[in-house]
């Protein structure tokens, strides 16, 4: 098997809302600019500052998030940020009285940013299995799994069907982790695991025929079978189970706390059951809501 890495670059997603009609995320504390096109002036201040960059010692969130990780953030039609973690955090911020910021980012740099101050949390569909000793996080509110997406068509319906065939996923994601970890055997029977910068292309390259299963988060697997129901199908068993969590930077436990607190607040007053139903035609579930 053969392990080649393609573009290391997430890239901006075009049309994902056209799928689905994603609608517009409203801005946190009324302040926050949620267009795709704007940069991050707070974040660039925070940078440059050797101070505490924390939301609870700046009054300000800024999230680091992917813009092509739908339905948990991503460019709607209209060009504004979207997606249920933005909306998490904009209800998290106005909770607290915070002021939000989304900053789409390189993910390859997310530590770097993190570290510097640009951002004050990674929030994105970020699993917390086997990154604890990197980031202090939230306690977990979301399940996910590691699964594999295959063209309809194609006859494979088990990981047995899987050898002698190219596989591709996402640069730093936990599948490929997983991959090269716990399921290693399973990969060592691939043709080829490739990687890439964003699930949206390799979704592309599945449709084309340029590959022949994407190894993915279930919150992308179910958004892509939604919008696409006679195009794929999802192997019935998972590569792994593991929970979404907000990262911060480590040793902001301050930070952590407040956030998980506020969420189950926002699971006891109804806003996280509303949010779900807001992307259920994405594919994403309430039952996998864990944090109460």
């Amino acid at each position: 098997m053969s392990v080649s890495f393609m573009v290391n670059r997430r890239q901006l997603l075009t049309g994902a809302g056209a799928l689905l009609g994603a609608a517009a995320l409203a801005g946190c504390s009324g302040n926050s600019d949620n267009n795709a096109s704007s940069g991050s002036q707070a974040g660039s201040a925070a940078a440059s500052s050797s101070k505490d960059a924390s939301a609870t010692a700046t009054g300000t969130l800024i999230v680091g998030f992917d813009q092509s990780y739908p339905p948990y953030g991503f460019v709607d039609d209209d060009g504004n940020y979207t997606g249920f973690d933005l909306d998490l955090a904009s209800a998290v911020c106005k909770n607290e009285g915070w002021e939000c910021q989304y900053e789409a980012i390189d993910w390859d740099a997310k530590d770097s940013l993190l570290s510097s101050g640009v951002i004050n949390c990674i929030w994105n569909g970020f699993t917390m299995e086997g990154r604890e000793n990197d980031y202090t996080f939230s306690e977990p509110y979301m399940l996910n799994e590691q699964v594999i997406v295959v063209r309809a068509d194609s006859g494979i319906t088990d990981y047995a069907g899987l050898a002698g065939k190219a596989v591709i996923t996402q640069t730093d994601s936990a599948a490929l982790d997983v991959l090269q970890g716990d399921q290693k055997d399973v990969a060592s029977t691939f043709a080829s695991l490739d990687t890439i910068g964003d699930y949206n292309t390799a979704f592309m390259q599945l449709q084309s025929g340029a590959v022949d299963a994407v190894a993915c988060d279930l919150s992308i697997a179910q958004y892509q079978l939604s919008a696409n129901p006679d195009a794929y199908t999802q192997l019935d068993k998972p590569l792994s189970s593991e929970h979404y969590a907000v990262g911060f930077k480590k040793g902001d436990t301050a930070t952590a706390k407040t956030v998980t607190s506020a969420l189950r607040d926002l699971y006891n007053d109804g806003t996280v059951k509303k949010l779900c139903d807001k992307y259920a035609d994405y594919g994403l579930s309430f039952d996998n809501w864990v944090l109460k």
